[in-house]
């Protein structure tokens, strides 16, 4: 169980490549949502620009009214298209953030194996029923952190299914409404 400078380095560096893996899917999450915001405000500029013009162009309140209502759709449509942009961004980000924290984990539990065999090596007779124990508790444990990953992303999965519905939902009622 005791560790040589090897070793000790060893996990080290694996912990802080981990750490440096873990800020660059930060830092590219947060680029992705940089750039949806960005693109959505020249976007909103843009369209606030057309329609100021289109308003300077009225002449009566019929024109009004057609204007409001050829403005609401496209506008409504773009929102709710920017909310499910952003929250595919986060799930992306916290899918990749996922998949390496399950890895850790896996690396993790592959150590506490083998620390576990040469201990069993080295101990005294009769305390393979105490190793045996340790096993039984690592494999529970994992089992149980599988079943809560996989209902995390079944979680996950159903939240996107209500997302894109909800948004599916929105634009139509909002055409309904147009109509």
């Amino acid at each position: 169980m005791f560790q040589t400078p090897e070793q000790f380095m060893a996990l080290n560096k694996a912990n802080l490549e981990a750490a440096v893996r873990f800020a660059g899917i930060a830092l590219e999450g947060a680029e992705r949502m940089l750039e949806l915001q960005l693109k959505t405000a020249k976007s909103a500029f843009a369209d606030g620009v057309q329609q100021a013009k289109a308003l300077t162009e009225i002449t009566d309140v019929q024109e009004f009214a057609q204007l409001k209502n050829t403005m609401a759709q496209p506008t409504l449509e773009k929102a709710t298209s920017y909310v499910k942009s952003v929250y595919d961004v986060a799930a992306a980000t916290q899918s990749e953030i996922n998949k390496l924290v399950e890895e850790q984990v896996a690396e993790f539990n592959k150590q506490v194996v083998t620390s576990l065999d040469k201990v069993v090596k080295s101990a005294p007779a009769g305390s393979e029923v105490a190793v045996a124990a340790v096993k039984s508790a690592i494999t529970a444990v994992n089992s149980a952190y599988d079943n809560l990953s996989k209902s995390a992303k079944q979680f996950a999965d159903m939240t996107q299914a209500n997302v894109e519905a909800a948004t599916v939902q929105a634009v139509h009622a909002s055409k309904k409404k147009a109509a």
